[in-house]
């Protein structure tokens, strides 16, 4: 069973362009098994090269 999803209020009411999502509670076995499910997906290195020059662009506000 996957943890309860949640939009974190704050950042989903700002200008940030991806707000937060909150995993709920869940124990250590669903969040190793939310992570190795992810790792596992296929991405491809321009979408990563993305993630890294977005996270280093100053927040504009």
């Amino acid at each position: 069973m996957l943890p309860s999803l949640r939009v974190d209020p704050v950042t989903g009411a700002s200008d940030e362009p991806f707000a937060l999502v909150d995993l709920g509670r869940c124990n250590v076995r669903t969040a190793e098994h939310l992570t190795d499910v992810l790792r596992s997906l296929p991405v491809r290195e321009t979408l990563r090269a993305r993630v890294r020059q977005v996270n280093r662009e100053p927040k504009s506000r």
